[in-house]
């Protein structure tokens, strides 16, 4: 099978462990038969020295005219002085309004051999297997903004939280097929008892929960979401949650594991878009260039990428196990725990790739 892959690797790390993950993808690709075609294209800091803007309508295009998109990290201080209109993280805005991905999946499964690197205790973290549904394009980050002084001369501020029907339809539906694929359950996360929005969010998720009969659907108020997470993670299967409560959930999830380095995301739209895959993690400057960053999220996101994007499941999983295998003996300095032996971002990629 042929697939075209949009590659923008991004700043700083994001060039380093996108080495890696096209590296492991070969592999797959000569283990399998597949060809994949990759077509390089500037995103970000990369796209401003190159053009000028932090995405440029030719690369949009090679994007649009590929299978999916694997998308690095991008920024660092080297553009901390451009016009705050062509700031690097501007691509990334552009680049999800363009591809509509309205929906996130942020998964979080913590290997076994990796508990002792995370920072809760191990017989809490253990077994942890998780995936964080977000709406991405709605909610309090994309509604009416209003700030000025009163009568009284104090300043005010206002955000307005809106989401429709078709919105919450959209994103819920996303959730329910990827619950009918794992533990066949979701946790819809809201704070009903207080907003308006969330009481209609919720009617709205029980009444799409109607056609998955299969699927075990809950509700939980996000305080109460946050402090499940940190006390019994594995609980969870598909956290289904807006916008906001998404942003701080999926952050919150992200330190079960010890390391952003572990963290895959894809952000996708409607069915036929070009959906995008991209590591949690920052562009981390401050490692750039010492070949000690973690390459295993930049892998992740590509096993996440031929599992929804390509369909190619066994593919997907052959690259997990290759990672399982590899952190028994192996590790990156961020999950480095003592009895490992220490490597480098690239022996981590050539270790992976041979253990597919």
């Amino acid at each position: 099978m042929k697939k075209i892959i949009s590659v923008g690797a991004g700043d700083y790390i994001g060039q380093e462990v996108m080495l890696e993950a096209i590296k492991v993808l070969n592999k797959i690709a000569k283990k399998f038969n597949h060809e994949f075609e990759f077509e390089n294209v500037f995103v970000g800091g990369a796209s401003i020295d190159e053009f000028g803007v932090p995405l440029h309508k030719s690369q949009m295009e090679i994007i649009n005219n590929s299978d999916a998109l694997l998308f690095g990290s991008i920024g660092g201080p080297k553009w901390d002085n451009v016009d705050s209109n062509i700031r690097p993280e501007k691509g990334i805005l552009e680049l999800r309004k363009n591809l509509g991905t309205f929906a996130n999946l942020r998964p979080v499964k913590i290997f076994d051999d990796l508990v002792e690197a995370s920072t809760i205790k191990k017989d809490i973290v253990k077994g942890t297997d998780l995936v964080v549904v977000r709406e991405l394009t709605g909610g309090i980050y994309f509604g009416k903004r209003e700030t000025g002084v009163d009568q009284i001369g104090q300043r005010y501020a206002i955000d307005s939280m809106k989401y429709t029907e078709k919105e919450i339809k959209r994103i819920a539906r996303v959730a329910f097929e990827v619950a009918n694929k794992r533990r066949k359950k979701i946790c819809s996360v809201d704070k009903e008892n207080v907003l308006d929005v969330s009481k209609l969010w919720r009617k709205v998720v029980e009444e799409v929960s109607v056609e998955y009969p299969d699927v075990e659907l809950s509700h939980m108020y996000v305080d109460n979401a946050a402090m499940q997470l940190i006390l019994n993670p594995s609980q969870f299967d598909v956290i289904l949650t807006g916008n906001m409560f998404g942003d701080i959930l999926s952050d919150t999830a992200s330190v079960l594991g010890g390391s952003l380095g572990m963290l895959a995301s894809a952000s996708m739209g409607e069915k036929g878009n070009v959906a995008m895959y991209e590591p949690s993690g920052g562009s981390a400057p401050d490692i750039a260039g010492k070949g000690i960053a973690n390459p295993i999220a930049q892998i992740l996101s590509a096993s996440m990428m031929l599992d929804i994007s390509f369909d190619m499941k066994e593919e997907s999983e052959a690259i997990i196990d290759a990672i399982d295998a590899t952190i028994k003996t192996y590790r990156t300095p961020d999950i480095y725990t003592e009895g490992a032996i220490k490597v480098t971002t690239k022996q981590m990629g050539d270790f992976i790739s041979k253990n597919i």
